[in-house]
């Protein structure tokens, strides 16, 4: 059967300094979901593109002024007129309505915005910029040469276009709202001139406005995935914070309940005690007839049967103090050198008579040579007394118990009790180890316990930095071993030179 082994004496350490985190992770929830309703309830994410749009408006408000300001005093140097800065008057009018626009959708909550009417406006507006472009194409200048002018004119437009396509990408037909017009302007007029560069130059803007446009809607897809990223995202921190939340909460009620549970163990170490020790003692007296003989001795059996009870009830108080003791880390060691060895066998002595009633041979087989280990002596016979306990107790009249002490593989010391009675079924090893936990053969024994015995014994080795094993097999026996790691054995001085050797050695 494979190795078993429990972990139910390791405890979560609980930090007591943060009170108020859970009205903390509320208000954040609260938070999260409400800007979760307003994202993931269109799946279009129009209102998110919308205020993506107007932060890159925002952003890039410099850019197309800053070049018809440029256009508008090269213009003026070349001779256009002054018809080319009322152009440049009216350009920038537009756009400044355009910002003007994008800053007050920054400015409005996402919730808030009329995403169909928003996109309208900003359509008009970029419209009304390409209008400005429009009017661009239509500038004529008398003292410049016709063919070097509609080419300044076609790179201008495909500048305009470029920085266009960049900055209101997440306004779908933003780009073809402003170049619509002036394209097929420039277009109109090259066909009416029949100049070659002319017509070059309006067959490179025509196909350079689809291009753009592609360049934009694959901008505009990719704004998409990233919002759709961040909606995820959002909804993944929304169920981590919600978590997070229940755990605290758990949390808070598990230190509640741990506060109540210490509070019920003192009083009942006071409380149950102080009367256990008086029926104790007044039972003791009764049944060995200290203030004189009983008349009927059925008293004297029924004295007797309120010590056991008492004593057993005793012994149940104090195993579970010792458990609570130790899951709270309150156990305190008294470590000292130690021979397991005398240890081990003094318990066997103990536990013989109890053995013999049952007819149960004890079978010790120890190592002479062993160190001493540096542990707690109490908490040493405790284990070898729980393990040798169960062993007894489940072990059938004229059956065998083997006790070891000896070396682990890893240089430690190991007590290993192995018997040969009903063994334990595989599915009921993990409730054996745990607290107040009793397998079926355990319940339907008449020498049933508290389901203590073994979790003490783990969390008394997982304190010294050992280890519990439990080997077992259904109508084969069952061995338990307690293993003290290397750390814990303590390394044999050399013993001290005496005066003959000493003498010598001078």
């Amino acid at each position: 059967m494979p190795l078993q082994r429990s972990n139910t004496a390791d405890k979560f350490i609980v930090d007591r300094r943060k009170r108020h985190r859970n009205s903390d992770v509320a208000r954040a929830v609260r938070k999260t979901r409400d800007r979760l309703s307003q994202q993931v309830g269109n799946p279009d994410f129009d209102r998110e593109l919308l205020k993506l749009h107007a932060g890159a408006m925002t952003s890039g408000a410099v850019v197309i002024p800053l070049l018809v300001l440029a256009i508008a005093a090269a213009g003026r140097l070349a001779g256009v007129g002054n018809e080319i800065g009322l152009w440049a008057l009216f350009t920038l009018t537009c756009y400044t309505m355009v910002v003007f626009m994008a800053r007050r959708i920054e400015r409005t909550e996402a919730s808030e915005l009329n995403a169909l009417q928003t996109r309208r406006e900003f359509l008009v507006g970029h419209f009304l910029c390409g209008v400005g472009w429009a009017w661009f194409v239509w500038l004529g200048c008398g003292a410049c040469e016709a063919d070097q002018f509609q080419v300044v004119k076609a790179v201008v437009l495909l500048l305009a276009m470029a920085g266009t396509a960049l900055m209101a990408s997440s306004l779908s037909g933003a780009l073809l709202a402003t170049f619509a017009v002036p394209v097929a302007l420039y277009a109109y007029a090259a066909t009416r001139s029949w100049m070659p560069v002319e017509a070059i130059m309006a067959g490179l803007l025509v196909l350079s406005l689809p291009f753009f446009a592609y360049i934009a809607s694959h901008l505009n897809r990719f704004s998409l995935l990233l919002l759709s990223f961040r909606s995820e995202k959002d909804a993944l921190i929304a169920e981590v914070e919600t978590a997070k939340s229940m755990s605290d909460e758990a949390r808070r009620r598990a230190e509640d309940a741990n506060l109540a549970k210490s509070r019920f163990l003192a009083s009942m170490s006071h409380e149950l005690r102080t009367p256990l020790n008086a029926i104790l003692g007044f039972s003791e007296v009764m049944a060995n007839e200290v203030l004189g003989p009983m008349s009927n001795p059925t008293y004297r059996d029924y004295a007797h049967d309120v010590h056991d009870s008492g004593q057993h009830l005793l012994d149940l108080i104090n195993e579970i103090l010792d458990l609570s003791r130790i899951e709270a880390g309150r156990y305190q060691l008294n470590e000292e050198p130690v021979m397991l060895l005398n240890i081990v066998e003094d318990c066997c002595h103990m536990m013989e008579l109890k053995a013999r009633n049952k007819d149960i041979r004890v079978v010790q087989d120890f190592e002479q040579t062993l160190p001493r280990l540096f542990a707690d002596e109490r908490a040493l016979r405790q284990i070898a007394l729980n393990l040798l306990s169960n062993a007894i107790k489940f072990t059938a009249t004229g059956g065998e118990i083997r006790v070891r002490v000896g070396w682990t593989a890893g240089g430690g010391q190991y007590i290993s009790i192995k018997d040969n009675g009903p063994g334990i079924p595989e599915d009921e090893i993990p409730v054996v180890l745990s607290a107040f936990g009793q397998g079926s053969i355990a319940i339907k024994s008449a020498e049933q316990g508290t389901g203590l015995g073994l979790p003490i014994v783990q969390g008394l080795l997982a304190m010294h930095g050992g280890e519990f094993e439990l080997h077992s097999k259904l109508r084969e026996g069952t061995e338990a071993i307690a293993i003290f790691p290397l750390s814990r054995v303590m390394e044999e001085l050399p013993a001290l030179p005496t005066a003959a050797v000493a003498a010598r050695r001078r």
